[in-house]
């Protein structure tokens, strides 16, 4: 099947200034990029933007950073974050190179919402949440971090807890069914519109080390 270019999504990316165009130059500059000492949170996977803009319109005291590999996707976001936003800004890029866009400690909290869960048994690595990756996680947040994990997929979310546990993370605000607990705050994503029109339980989880297990003050 041939691959139609998106010229109208390279042109979105090009014309927009919350799209960094080389996230690389901004290793260990991101404070100097936003103009202030805010803490820095990052979504891998933000797809069209909806959770990571309305946490920027919500929470102007954080920087928020959305990376997102699908062009067409990010360009999407992109799009609809014409508002004036100096707290957020995009990548277009594979989050899989986050040592190349932070320092150590440059960021404080990853959300990961409704990764790929990789079904398959043999592509468990892949998984955003084995700890392979988590300990890449560790890796970037140096001293202390925090993930904020989302999911409608159960099996994804018991392995999950496995690999965070196995990685000696600590567990807080675990939820099988997150929109019908007693949670406050929560902001959702297209994806979790989507999944709780249909009545599907959400399920969701803080992990945290280096720092007190409490729940956060901020949003999720």
């Amino acid at each position: 099947m041939r691959i139609r270019k998106k010229p109208w999504a390279e042109e979105e990316l090009a014309q927009n200034d919350h799209v960094m165009k080389n996230a690389e130059a901004l290793k260990g500059k991101w404070r100097e990029y936003f103009g202030n000492d805010n803490p820095i949170y990052v979504e891998i996977g933000c797809g069209k933007g909806g959770f990571i803009r309305k946490n920027a319109e919500a929470y102007p005291h954080i920087n928020f950073v959305g990376i997102e590999r699908n062009l067409s996707v990010v360009a999407v976001a992109a799009r609809r974050t014409t508002e004036e936003l100096p707290n957020l800004a995009l990548v277009w890029d594979d989050a899989k190179k986050l040592s190349d866009f932070f320092e150590v400690g440059e960021f404080q909290r990853l959300y990961l919402n409704f990764s790929d869960p990789w079904p398959k048994k043999r592509q468990y690595k892949r998984r955003l949440t084995y700890r392979g990756y988590l300990q890449s996680y560790r890796e970037a947040f140096g001293d202390k971090g925090e993930i904020f994990f989302k999911t409608d997929n159960r099996n994804l979310f018991e392995f999950s807890l496995n690999e965070f546990c196995a990685d000696n993370w600590k567990l807080s605000n675990i939820s099988l069914d997150l929109h019908n607990s007693d949670y406050e705050g929560n902001i959702m994503t297209e994806y979790e519109e989507k999944f709780s029109a249909q009545g599907m339980p959400i399920y969701r989880l803080e992990a945290r080390y280096g720092m007190e297990e409490e729940q956060s003050k901020d949003e999720a």
